[in-house]
């Protein structure tokens, strides 16, 4: 599977209003210094200490945004 990483500061600036709230993924443990990444489903993981969580999802243009603002590809 291939995801591009980012921090969660990255993330909040690429979520849209119909897709999850900062609240929404601060309850899910997200914060601007956390590590997160995104599969090619539009699936957001949360790195955890032993594991990567699923807490929610992107949808529509997400590939274009997220390119857009970190400047990677699929890896």
């Amino acid at each position: 599977m291939q995801f591009i990483e980012m921090s969660g500061k990255t993330l909040l600036k690429i979520i849209k209003d119909d897709e999850l709230t900062p609240q929404q993924l601060a309850d899910a443990g997200v914060a601007e210094h956390s590590l997160v990444r995104v599969n090619r489903q539009g699936d957001i993981e949360l790195r955890r200490r032993t594991h990567w969580d699923v807490v929610g999802g992107l949808i529509g243009n997400f590939e274009k945004r997220l390119h857009e603002e970190t400047g990677l590809d699929w890896a």
